[in-house]
């Protein structure tokens, strides 16, 4: 499962070191370039309720399975110097992953009943541990060996994931059929203000995060920063976030608790988004920013995440609010990473995710003070 984890992220965080190369290589524009961390999105966007349907027929470890292929093929079709090839193979890639973002969680509760914290815990630790360290590494590669290589070496791990991962398809499970008397009546969020509220703060938390990881690099270059500094600061910002997944659920409950975290929100994705408008190669400021985003990074998707179940009165609305907020989502953050190519200055940039970001606290506040989704 953690090696599934490990390519969740993975195959989008390599690409923001690569964008220069691939921008000189294909020869396309900085807008189409930003496409490449859009389009996994908004697989996610359109895939998330289909491989809930083919989990149920096949199973979840062979749908898993399955679309891991999808996910391998597309990461080696990139390798093809054509901007057909790297588009259709960055379409198939953020397919394959979607199965991950969508099974694992339940393959952790059917295997890990007891242990499901822990499951999870690792689950998320491995998916943004190896992200940071793959932008580290891109960055690195990229500047010993060509773009084909870079990628071909840092594909290996979804060849690895599979391997390990095929001895699970001898203990496919495939999913019980809830009958309908077993579900109880309940209110769909999907008309329910408080349902697109919370679908808002995790679409606008995924909008400022891919942004930033998608620009950030381009924009510090631009001050004179090298690429591998940029690379690492985009690993620091990452790995910054991974103790959230256990802070966030303890201090979230609770009134104080939530503020502070809304303050970090506040001072690392509003405030550090404009303090980057300095022009500076100082190592000290960059990185001393780039951890509050990092910080911040991880509040806003855990929070994300505490709202799904924290907000809804039964298993059902829970898995709705979910599917909601992935779907319609990442579908809002699609556009960001695009739609911030098409800036031409830096500073644009970088004043547009500072408003979002305070759209993002705004939304935050008000969900944390609702009431619960009527059951």
């Amino acid at each position: 499962m953690m090696l599934i984890a490990a390519n969740l992220r993975l195959p989008i965080t390599i690409m923001p070191p690569l964008l220069n190369s691939i921008e000189h290589d294909l020869n396309i524009p900085s807008s189409m370039a930003g496409l490449l961390t859009s389009i996994p999105l908004i697989a996610f966007a359109i895939f998330s309720p289909i491989i809930v349907k083919i989990s149920k027929s096949k199973g979840n470890e062979v749908t898993i399975f399955i679309f891991f292929i999808l996910l391998i093929f597309g990461s080696y079709l990139r390798i093809i110097p054509q901007t057909w090839a790297l588009f259709f193979g960055t379409a198939l890639v953020g397919v394959g992953i979607d199965s991950g973002n969508v099974l694992l969680p339940a393959i952790i509760k059917d295997r890990l009943p007891k242990q499901i914290p822990l499951g999870t815990a690792l689950y998320t630790m491995t998916m943004l541990l190896i992200a940071a360290i793959g932008t580290a590494l891109s960055g690195f590669l990229i500047t010993k060996v060509s773009l084909n290589s870079t990628l071909s070496i840092l594909s290996l791990t979804g060849v690895l994931a599979i391997v390990f991962w095929t001895p699970n398809i001898l203990s496919n499970k495939k999913n019980k059929t809830v009958k309908k008397s077993e579900i109880p009546d309940y209110h769909s969020v999907w008309n329910q203000s408080l349902g697109w509220l919370i679908t808002l703060y995790f679409g606008l938390q995924s909008t400022v995060y891919y942004s930033i990881l998608t620009w950030l690099p381009r924009i510090l270059s631009s001050h004179g920063v090298s690429t591998v500094f940029s690379s690492n600061l985009l690993t620091i910002l990452q790995i910054a976030g991974l103790p959230l997944s256990f802070i966030v659920p303890m201090l979230a409950p609770k009134k104080s608790g939530m503020t502070a975290l809304t303050i970090f929100v506040a001072l690392g994705y509003v405030v550090s988004p404009l303090a980057f408008l300095v022009n500076t190669t100082s190592a000290a400021y960059l990185v001393i920013l780039t951890i509050f985003v990092g910080i911040a990074q991880g509040i806003a998707f855990n929070t994300a995440i505490f709202f799904f179940t924290s907000k809804t009165t039964n298993q059902y609305q829970t898995a709705e609010v979910s599917g909601m907020a992935q779907s319609a989502g990442y579908l809002l953050a699609a556009f960001g990473p695009v739609s911030f190519g098409m800036l031409q200055q830096s500073s644009n940039i970088l004043i547009v995710l500072a408003v979002l970001a305070t759209l993002l606290t705004i939304t935050g506040i008000i969900v944390n003070k609702s009431k619960l989704i009527k059951e």
